[in-house]
């Protein structure tokens, strides 16, 4: 799977704040949103809010006094590099599972900043204020949902071909597939937690392709790379939190496989055990960097703003591998 430059887009118009606050999700994406509230120069965050393909979530109920509300949304880790821009001018304090930060201008041990984008809702039908994550596709809800379907059947390891959230025989083949070896009856996808249901499958160690496993209680950042006989292109980093597992995105059939990965910290760190960085790797000597990269050119890393980084060789030849990451 290759992931698309998307664009979070707030569609909004100037609204009263007088009843419950909601952030609707039409992207292909199961996000995780926080939200910031400045009210007479105090600033608070909260997060995170999980919100499925075509659905709402509730973040504020009821009256909301506020000089500004800001966003920040975040792509799970199971889809790799973060696809979501994080741009905005605000930079406030965040945590990384569920918080609520009351000074957030100030960040305190465990917390990070993180750049939030001032937004201003619309109100709906119903009454409630709005704002809605939106990719340059510019999905409806019901594309947004198939296409959120395809793009972790892909990553479950199930060919689709495209995700344009338009379905066809591919996308209801590899469908019926994913069900069957889960033994899913069809009712299954209609139903509230078909999301939550798909995430925790495409975590899950796979009998073909290369499957990373995290058994360390660190945050871990991995990076793939792909030799097809012609040229050897490095990419990353893929985000694998503890306890979990991640299935890379590997197109095609290489004829080799490379991997390298380190623990880090909630400041993105590397985590050091006796003074020697814990990670996977290996001696071949790949170009990396500390952002989200793809690169196909392998010599001079340095002059081209890049790190020389060893990955190691992944072992292919039963059709599929688990890298488990443990400490030592």
């Amino acid at each position: 799977m290759t992931l698309p430059a998307a664009a979070v887009s707030l569609f909004f118009s100037s609204a009263p704040a007088f009843a419950d606050l909601k952030i609707c999700n039409r992207m292909s994406y199961v996000v995780e949103a926080a939200i910031g509230i400045d009210d007479k120069a105090a600033t608070a965050t909260r997060g995170w809010f999980r919100i499925d393909p075509a659905t709402c979530r509730v973040v504020v109920q009821g009256t909301l006094s506020a000089d500004r509300i800001l966003l920040n949304a975040r792509a799970l880790g199971v889809y790799g590099a973060s696809p979501i821009p994080q741009n905005g001018s605000d930079m406030l304090c965040v945590a990384q599972d569920n918080f609520v930060i009351a000074a957030a201008r100030q960040c305190r041990s465990g917390q990070t900043q993180a750049p939030f984008t001032q937004i201003t809702p619309t109100q709906g039908d119903d009454g409630n204020l709005v704002a809605y994550l939106a990719e340059d596709s510019e999905y409806d809800d019901e594309q947004a949902r198939l296409a959120g379907i395809q793009r972790l059947l892909v990553i479950a390891g199930y060919d689709i071909g495209a995700i344009d959230g338009v379905d066809g025989p591919k996308t209801q083949g590899a469908l019926a597939a994913f069900l069957k070896s889960r033994g899913l009856s069809s009712d299954v996808v209609g139903s509230p937690n078909f999301f939550k249901t798909m995430v925790e499958a495409a975590q899950t160690p796979s009998p073909s392709g290369l499957t990373w496993c995290n058994d360390t209680p660190h945050k871990v950042m991995a990076a793939v790379a792909t030799d097809d006989g012609k040229s050897v292109t490095s990419r990353g980093w893929y985000r694998i939190d503890p306890k979990t597992c991640l299935h890379p995105d590997v197109a095609g059939q290489p004829k080799q496989i490379f991997s390298f990965a380190e623990a880090v910290d909630s400041d993105n760190r590397a985590i050091k055990l006796k003074d020697k960085p814990l990670n996977w790797g290996g001696d071949r000597q790949l170009c990396t960097r500390e952002t989200k990269f793809e690169t196909n050119e392998q010599a001079d890393c340095g002059a081209r703003g890049f790190s020389a980084t060893g990955f190691g060789a992944v072992d292919m030849s039963s059709g599929g591998k688990t890298l488990r990451f443990a400490m030592p």
